[in-house]
This record gives structure tokens, sequence and C-alpha cells, in this order.
């Protein structure tokens, strides 16, 4: 929130709105403007209110007049808008939707911080990728703007132009790479024609495995895409070739693609707090598992995130237990916040039962749009809350939602998405907890539909259940896996029936362990590969101990134990125990038979003799070599040396004989 009060106008549209101008005026902060034809006859009202503050307008459909007259003033203030219009004031509803629009009024001042970006450069060169005389028209088309080549992959009867303007070539891509600037293609049966070709291309011997780089891709082959989630590859533009429409679509798409670009950096990622991999054993994967463009590797004991083919989804930082990627657009402490100042201002006007309508500006602006245009309008109850993409939210924010006050969630998404993966598991794992602690099933869902009407039905089905028995208000402040530990808790807080100890489904981001503590030696090779420090080990004894608040369910544990002891427990523990250590396995500490220096277990000692006595050609009946297990690693280097004994030493060397001997 700014720290001085906006000056806002609320403007009711030449009286279309059927709002309470009055109420709402009332319910912001600092108090508005009302106005009911603010972008004609009373922009001097505007103007005259160009000061050094900022200034709020309850409308986006004039906001480019309204930054051009605040230009003309010479205004250096922040200049906002906010869409009161579609969202609240055509609708059926419009007079209870008074605590919905002081909401969304509240939000709107809400200051974001500037996302990083990385830098991605065209200079033009470009492979069109097609099997016919499209893929030559458009080459055509395009040649005097950027430098082409064509490869036609396996093409019938072509008739050879009269002259040769630009490369054509044949060829079928067998992998691709890259992203805008930076492409690699390989190919097969690639030739180039003759240059006698009469009636038909004729083509020279093949060859396979050809390489070769370009700033851009047209596809125009109507074949697989070259690259996952092909749609989110920048300067990959596909498009079906049977389509003269789309085509000059992509035409007039890809000439633009040239010069430096500057791109947001989607995700922050701490490599330091990954959990993928230790000691070569594998642990956490599911940001690799849910990444639909390929932009996450395995890198060792992290991952490694490519800025430039990341499309930011986001659907890596929604799974990811550790907080080691974080979406960046906007931050999550920033997007709690205004989902905070959201519900907060809403429940403080006066509004109950809470509809959270997350969505992306892309797809759910125009349904809701239409729905204002054509249909009953958005119900009052309904909030409307965007999001860059929906794929990135996180349990933090259903949670959140919920502990604020929220009663339902609803994301919208287009019909056939099929990058949900990570957002099924969250809302799986959101069901789980809302539901064992009493919310009831059903409050947080998907809302798949590409129609406005569907859209509407959907929203005015959903039951007036209440929200939280006692809604919160929490800061939303730490890193992202603190603020998804205050999240559950503060729902747990507000929860109708709160329970201490939840079950969770598997693949969760909390849990704790199940150890077989019979079959424990107490190794600790668990203490070395977990990455968040939940195992921890004494430095005076032999003591196995474990903090489940800290623990990611990563299963390097299980993976790592030699004496497979270790099973995950995915679960919720509510109670203070959970942030502290607590003692999973202790045993008394062997003392050197040489020194009395405390060393390893007796378990483990005792184990090692038996599984070596009559055994181990060092170790049979009358060898002496058994008192060296049973001495610390000091003692046992200066037995060793004490008794001369070398196990790499061969048979004793025949005594050397002279001639004199064989006289003899």
């Amino acid at each position: 929130m700014p720290e001085t009060a906006a000056k806002i106008f609320v403007c009711d549209c030449e009286g279309t709105m059927k709002i309470d101008g009055e109420a709402v005026a009332r319910s912001c902060r600092g108090g508005a403007a009302l106005a009911t034809n603010l972008c004609r006859r009373e922009t001097d009202r505007f103007v005259q209110a160009l000061g050094t503050g900022p200034v709020l307008v309850g409308c986006t459909q004039e906001a480019p007049l309204f930054q051009d007259l605040a230009e003309e003033a010479g205004f250096g203030g922040r200049l906002s808008f906010v869409n009161l219009r579609e969202t609240g004031g055509w609708s059926d509803e419009a007079a209870a939707a008074t605590p919905k629009l002081a909401a969304l009024i509240a939000e709107a001042q809400a200051i974001l911080p500037e996302t990083p970006t990385v830098a991605m450069t065209s200079e033009g060169v470009t492979l069109i990728y097609g099997r016919d005389e499209v893929a030559i028209e458009a080459a055509r088309q395009l040649m005097d703007r950027l430098d082409v080549t064509v490869l036609l992959t396996r093409p019938g009867e072509i008739l050879p132009p009269r002259t040769v303007e630009f490369p054509i070539l044949r060829g079928t891509i067998r992998k691709a790479a890259g992203h805008l600037g930076a492409f690699e293609v390989e190919v097969d049966d690639y030739a180039a024609p003759a240059p006698s070709s009469r009636r038909g291309f004729v083509w020279g011997p093949g060859r396979n495995a050809a390489k070769s780089r370009c700033d851009l891709i047209l596809d125009l082959s109507g074949g697989t895409p070259l690259f996952p989630a092909d749609h989110k590859r920048d300067g990959y533009v596909r498009v079906d070739p049977g389509s003269p429409a789309a085509v000059q679509k992509a035409i007039g798409r890809i000439a633009d693609l040239v010069g430096a670009f500057d791109r947001p950096r989607y995700v922050t990622y701490t490599e330091g707090l990954c959990a993928h991999s230790r000691s070569k054993r594998t642990g956490c994967t599911r940001c690799l598992d849910v990444c639909p463009t390929g932009a996450i590797q395995p890198a060792g004991d992290h991952v490694a995130i490519d800025p430039y083919i990341c499309a930011g989804c986001g659907s890596c930082a929604s799974v990811c237990p550790t907080g080691a990627a974080s979406y960046a657009l906007p931050p999550h402490d920033a997007l709690m916040a205004r989902l905070r100042t959201l519900l907060t201002a809403h429940r403080g006007a006066g509004g109950t039962r809470p509809v959270l309508l997350v969505h992306e500006a892309e797809h759910g602006d125009p349904l809701i749009d239409l729905l204002a245009r054509w249909g009953d309008g958005l119900p009052a109850r309904v909030l409307p809350f965007k999001v860059n993409e929906v794929t990135q939210v996180g349990i933090e924010l259903l949670a959140g939602a919920v502990a604020y006050g929220a009663a339902e969630v609803r994301l919208l998404t287009k019909g056939r998405r099929t990058d949900l993966d990570g957002l099924s598991r969250t809302i799986d794992l959101a069901e789980a907890i809302l539901s064992g602690l009493g919310y009831g099933s059903g409050r947080v869902g998907l809302l798949a539909c590409d129609d406005p009407d569907d859209l509407g039905r959907a929203l005015r089905a959903i039951p007036p259940r209440d929200g939280a028995a006692a809604p919160r208000s929490f800061l939303p402040v730490g890193d992202k896996r603190t603020l998804m530990r205050t999240a559950v808790a503060e729902v747990r807080a507000a929860a109708p029936a709160p329970v201490d100890l939840l079950a969770l489904p598997p693949g969760s981001p909390f849990g704790g362990l199940k150890v077989d503590t019979a079959a424990c030696t107490l190794c600790l090779a668990c203490v070395a590969a977990c990455p968040t420090g939940a195992l921890s080990d004494d430095q005076e004894r032999p003591r196995l101990s474990f903090t489940e608040d800290a623990c990611v369910q990563c299963g390097l544990c299980a993976n790592t134990c030699p004496e497979k002891a270790i099973a995950l427990d995915p679960r919720l523990d509510f109670t203070p125990a959970a942030k502290s250590p607590r003692i999973v396995k202790e045993e008394e500490p062997f003392h050197c038979v040489r020194c009395a220096k405390p060393f390893g277990t007796k378990s483990s000692i005792e184990r090692i003799k038996a599984k070596l006595a009559g055994r181990h050609w060092m170790f049979g009946p009358g060898s002496r070599n058994l008192a060296v297990i049973e001495m610390c690693a000091d003692c046992r280097a200066i037995a060793q040396s004490e008794q001369g004994f070398d196990p790499y030493a061969g048979p004793p060397r025949p005594p050397t004989k002279t001639a004199d001997d064989y006289l003899n």
C-alpha cells in the first residue's frame, strides 16, 4: 500500500453502472470522487486533481486518454487504473457490489516490485521449415526484412523459381534446441538442389546429422512441433500451412522479431536450497516432472533453469518444497500482500462469503468482459484476482486465501489446457488440508471453460458457504517456504475444526519419517544427505534426531539409507514438537579396547565382527585381527604397524643362490 492515500475517481459510466457510489466512496481510504462522464465532459476534474500524490481512476477502457492528459499536465506522480465496470458495475448484482468495488480499489493501489529481465537478441536469420510452395511464398514475403533459408521436408514435385533469391534446401529436422536468437537444428536427408533442375527440383546426395544455427524458425511443415509447449518458445512460430490467414498472421509476427528484446526472468532460483540430489542419489524431481518446456535440467546436486527457455508458467515454483524456485512476476510475498489487501478490504466493507476467482489476463479478461456486456455479469461476491499464470499458484496462496476469509477459490483455465499437472497437485494438497480441518470438500477447484455463459453459470452454482470461522490478517513475510508454513498454520488457526495431526497425499512438501530403528545402524548417511538439516546427529554420542518442521519430503534420506530403514510419512504436525528436534535413535558408543576413546556404536561393531569372523581370510580362527575392529582409527593404524602385517604383501622371496651353491 502507498504511504499517502490516492485520489480516487469512481465513474458510473453515464449511469450504466447501478452502483451505490456514495457507499463505495465511504469504503475507500480517504474517500473517492464520484463522476458520471469523467472521460468526456468531466475531464477537467481529473486534470485539476493531478498534483504530486498518486491518482487512481476506476476505469481501464479510457486509460490511454487519461495518461495523455496527465502527460500534458506534466504529472509526475503515480497514475493507476482499476476495472470497476466489467468486474462489478455491469452486473445484475451491481447494487450489492459495494464491498467488491472497495476491495478492487484497495488492491489496485498496491505497488508491485519490478521484475528482473534477461536480454535476447535476434539478427533476423530465419529458417522457414515447410513442405511445399507455401514455405517458398512465405520466404518471398519475408526476404526483404529477414535473412531467410527454406528447408523442405520430403517435398513433392515443386517448380524451381526463375531466380534464386534465397537458399532452398531439402531435409527433415531430427532435433531442435535453443531459443530466440540462438536456435540449433540437426537435419537428416540434407541436400541442395541441382542448378540444372527443370520441371522440378533435382536433389543432390543427402547426408544426415547436418547442423545449422538460426535466430528464428517459422514452422510451416504441418508436422509434430519441434519443441514441447511450442507456443511458449520465443522465436519459434508454428501454424497450420493449410490456413492462409494463419500463415499471413505468422509472417507478420515473425517479421517483427528482429533486434534486442528484454523478457522477464520469471523464476528466481537459489541452487543452495535445491533438494534434487546428493552424492549421485536422486531426491526431489517435482520441478522436472511438471516443467512443460524442458527449461529445467539436472545439474549435479541441484537443477539448472534456463531463463531463455522458461516460459513463465510457474509450475516449478508452485511445487518446489524448499523455495529454491520462486516465482518473480510478482514475488510470492508481493502477490500474497495483494491477496491480503483484497480480502481484508472486502471484509472491512461488509462483504461476506467471497469467492476468489484466480485468472490470467489473456484468458480471464475477455470472458469477464463478455459476461458483463452480454450476460448477467459477475456475481457480487466473486472477486477477480489476476495473476500472470494460474499455474504459478502455490499452496501458500490457496491456504492464505481461505485464512484471509475466502469462502471458495476457483482457478479459471482454458478448456483444453494440458500443463496443469503441478496445479492439480497443489489443489489436491489444498483440498486435503482444508477438508481435514473441517472446511469441507470442494473449497478449491479448477474452472475450465472458454464460454462466458458457462463461466457465469458455474460461478452462480457455487454454494454460499461460510468461510473461515475466524478470518486472519497475518502479514505475508519471509521466504517462500516460511510463507507456506505460515499460511498453513493460519488456515488451521481459522479452521472450524482444527486438528493437531493431518495426513496428506504422497508428494506433499510437509511430513515426517518412519524409521525402522531395529534396522538403523546409525551410520548417519541420511544426515549427510539431508539438504534442509531436518536430520541431525550429535557430536558427543551416536544419536539421530529429526526436526519435522524442516522436512520437505524430498526422499534423499530414504534413497541414501543403506539399510532401507527410512520411509516418508506425508503429514502436517501442527504441534510445537514439530519445530524441535526429537531423538529417533540413540545408542551407547563403543569404546576403543586400546585407548578407551568412544567411536561407533556397540551394535555396529558387533555386527561387523559377526559378519567377518570365520568368513574372511584376514579374520580366521585364532587371528588377532578381530581386535583391530574394536579399535579407533588411530589405534588401528598403530596396531597394524606393530604387527608388521601387510595385506598386500606376497609370499616370502626365495633365498638368493650363487654359482657356488650350484657347484656344491
